[in-house]
């Protein structure tokens, strides 16, 4: 019998501990979420790797077997993808080494080939196994955490970097920090990153039994509101949250900024370049507090930031850049006047 590698989109489940059937089912029985059972085939590449449930990478090759969800992706840089478009010879692929399947619709050429997957069967008990149902329902109340939110012009635009970077001065105050992307597609390894940076607690999106936030705008709010329902229960003082890739793309970036509004005490851009900066600020009629990225990666960038938009930029890689993030972190958030003095980052 051949063991499947588990993806770390099925972390929230217990497929690995108890048995199921991989059985085929018929194409108008196939959801968002599903789980399902896939053979790698084809020659292995760079992007022959699956992120396991712990988020660590690893290799696969022909013949292997992985356990992922369908679901769809909308990357502008790298590629995309939906579940829907898999045809009747059950030709799909990885559309992130985190076990989003589907069939790749656009690919960058400057992207190596992707994971080319054949479809098994779903995971099958009584009924099919799907993320939602190790999804447990809250209670929402009123969320009322202050919040710094992280948003992009693009996809790898420096957000994850920032929020570690804005995670570590934060817990330096003795804050309670929790963490989190709210939307995007599914990699595990990001929101990690951000627990290694000091995030007492962190959360994504697969929490609340989704693969990616492609989806409708109503059930990403449903969606959310649980998962801020169980940051809420953490005891935070304050969350550093990322909205994946940018919010003019249909991952739903802008109903999680809508939805945060009252709470964002800061906001973070990260941009490619300075012009980016401008059509972002254009597109929601707000002003960042904070540029970051690598339009803030060299002094002459800096410059054209406060030129072309009159917003603060600071590379925050350098050491130098952390004694004004935290002064800009005083000034917008009262509550660290709370907590112990700043450490020094000269």
């Amino acid at each position: 019998m051949t063991h499947p590698f588990f993806s770390s989109v099925t972390r929230i489940s217990d497929l690995e501990s108890r048995p199921f059937e991989c059985r085929k089912l018929p194409h108008n029985d196939w959801a968002t979420g599903d789980y399902v059972q896939c053979e790698v085939v084809g020659k292995p590449g760079p992007l022959y790797l699956v992120e396991l449930p712990a988020g660590r990478m690893c290799q696969v090759f022909d013949g292997d077997q992985i356990i992922g969800a369908f679901g769809k992706r909308a990357a502008t840089l790298e590629g995309a993808g939906d579940w829907e478009r898999i045809g009747r010879d059950g030709s799909l692929h990885a559309l992130t080494s985190a076990g989003l399947f589907g069939k790749a619709t656009s690919v960058s050429p400057l992207l190596p080939p992707l994971m080319k997957l054949k479809y098994l069967g779903h995971a099958v008990r009584q009924d099919k196994v799907t993320m939602s149902q190790f999804c447990s329902t809250k209670e929402t109340t009123q969320f009322d955490l202050p919040v710094v939110l992280l948003i992009g012009t693009s996809m790898s635009s420096g957000k994850t970097t920032s929020g570690r970077v804005i995670v570590h001065e934060l817990k330096q105050r003795g804050l309670k920090v929790t963490a989190a992307k709210l939307t995007g597609a599914a990699r595990y390894r990001d929101v990690l990153s951000l627990g290694d940076a000091g995030a007492d607690h962190i959360f994504d999106f697969i929490d609340v039994g989704l693969p990616s936030t492609v989806c409708e705008p109503d059930e990403f709010r449903v969606a959310l509101n649980q998962l801020l329902a169980r940051i809420a229960d953490t005891g935070a003082d304050i969350l550093v949250a990322e909205a994946g890739a940018s919010p003019l793309e249909p991952y739903n970036g802008s109903v999680a900024m809508e939805m945060l509004k009252n709470n964002i005490e800061m906001l973070v851009l990260c941009a490619s370049d300075p012009y980016a900066v401008m059509g972002v600020q254009h597109a929601f009629g707000r002003e960042p507090d904070l540029v970051c990225g690598p339009a803030a990666n060299t002094e002459s960038a800096v410059d054209l930031v406060q030129k072309l938009c009159g917003v603060r930029a600071l590379n925050l890689l350098r050491r130098s850049a952390r004694a004004e993030l935290n002064q800009l972190l005083e000034e917008r958030l009262e509550l660290l006047d709370r907590h112990m003095p700043l450490a020094s980052s000269s």
